[in-house]
This record gives structure tokens, sequence and C-alpha cells, in this order.
């Protein structure tokens, strides 16, 4: 009798607690939530914020006068521009437009500076979606380039025909674009020009028999692959290997084999 009783009085303590526990844990989770959805909108408030003060210092930069430290502004903007490209949070949310405007004012300030010109093409072709604009920039900075002065200057030739070629579909550019390659590589001895250069003669030879070549493509695509800056664009550039039937292998020591389809 005494047990029944404390039993009726524990069973109503129990239910009330379980669902004293329960309202608290349904609002510690809202809470969780509401500060969760708070840190989303403030940090897409900051990156905005971001983005126009970037813009407004490159527009700033693209008008700044000549005195003399050209290269020192190049070098300072590439160093921008890199954090601007792998803060990968801030690009989710904001894309990769302002990619164009970081390599005006560096193709303007030091047009023989070579390095930048590979992540031109892999971020404003690739990731801002602006083939043309880059093969713009592209062309702009080839008319300061020479390769009796920098043997490496035929790489710029090189971007210029993987855009061409892949991102635009103008297969008799991409197509001239290759002989320079071919042309101006003769100044650099360096095996790795060599092989690219005999890459890309294989590759213009490939345009010249039939400009759909789907060899060209996966020569193209190859290039990307091992000059990619980020996983994004090597797991693409692999994709479309296979895509145009190509079988891609890798060895130990990361070279990359490809054999191309059968029939072109």
């Amino acid at each position: 009798m005494f047990g029944r009783q404390i039993s009726r009085k524990i069973v109503p303590v129990a239910i009330a607690l379980g669902c004293l526990s329960a309202i608290g844990f349904l609002q510690t989770s809202k809470l969780a939530q509401l500060s969760t959805q708070a840190d989303q909108v403030q940090n897409s408030l900051k990156y905005e914020t971001d983005l126009r003060h970037q813009q407004a210092s490159l527009k700033l930069l693209h008008q700044f006068p000549d005195f003399g430290f050209d290269n020192l502004v190049a070098d300072w903007v590439f160093l921008n521009f890199l954090q601007y490209f792998g803060d990968n949070a801030a690009r989710k949310r904001t894309g990769y437009g302002l990619s164009p405007d970081f390599f005006e004012v560096i193709i303007k300030r030091d047009p023989r500076f070579i390095r930048p010109y590979l992540f031109l093409s892999t971020s404003v072709s690739l990731k801002a979606g602006q083939p043309q604009r880059s093969v713009q920039l592209l062309d702009t900075g080839l008319q300061s380039l020479d390769p009796k002065v920098d043997p490496n200057a035929y790489l710029v030739w090189l971007y210029k025909a993987t855009d061409e070629l892949l991102f635009l579909g103008d297969n008799q550019s991409a197509r001239n674009s290759h002989q320079k390659v071919v042309e101006w590589s003769q100044e650099n001895s360096d095996p790795d020009s060599q092989r690219l250069s005999a890459l890309s003669a294989r590759t213009a030879k490939f345009l010249a028999n039939k400009p759909n070549s789907k060899r060209a493509q996966i020569n193209s695509w190859l290039l990307v692959l091992v000059n990619a800056v980020d996983n994004n664009g090597r797991q693409r550039a692999i994709k479309n290997i296979k895509r145009l039937g190509g079988e891609i292998s890798f060895g130990k020591d990361g070279s990359v084999t490809v054999i191309p389809p059968r029939e072109d």
C-alpha cells in the first residue's frame, strides 16, 4: 500500500522532469541553430564588405600613377590575390568574380612577371567562368614578352592555347598558340620545357588534321591537370580526360600517364 502510494507520486514527478529536460534540450538546440545562423549572416556581411574594399583598392591601384615602383606593386597585388584565391570560405560566398581585376593591375604594372599567368588562366577561366577575358589579359601580357629575354615566356602562349581550345572552342586560335609555344620554347633548353614543346607540337598537328580532335583536348586537359593549383582543378581535368575516352594513371613518383582513345 505504502509502496504503491510512493510509486504514484514518483511517476508524475519523473514525467514532469522528462518534459522539462526535453524542453531544455529543444531550447538549447534552437539557440545553437540561431547562433549558427547569426554567425553565417555575420560572416556573409564580412565577406561582402571585404570584397567591396578589395574592389575599391584594385580600382585605385589601376589608376595610380607610375612612380617607378611598378614591380613592387605587382608583387604586392599578387600576394593579395593569393590570399583572395585561397580563402575557400569567402569564395564559396562571393565567388571568383574579382580575379580579372587583380590581373589587370598585375599585368599593367609588370607584364613580364611570368608566375601569375598560371593563376590567371585557372582563376579567370576555370573559377570565374570568363575565358574570353582571360585570353584578352594573356594577349595584353604577350605584347610585352620576349622569349629571348625570359625563356619561360612560352608558358603564356600555352595557357592561352588551353583557354582557347577548352573554354572558347576556338580551335584555329588554339592551334596558332600551340605553334607559338613550339617557336618560343626553342629559347629554353630545360627538359620540362622541351617536353611541353613536344606536347604542343603534337596538339597543333592533331588540330590541323582534325579541328575537333579528342586527343588535342585530352592533351590540353593534361596540361590543366599538371598545372592545377587546387584539387578542384585537378578533379575537373581528370573527369574530362576520362569523358573524352582517355585512360589515366599516376606513378608513385607523382608522374601522370594518359593513354588516348584508339579512335580520335
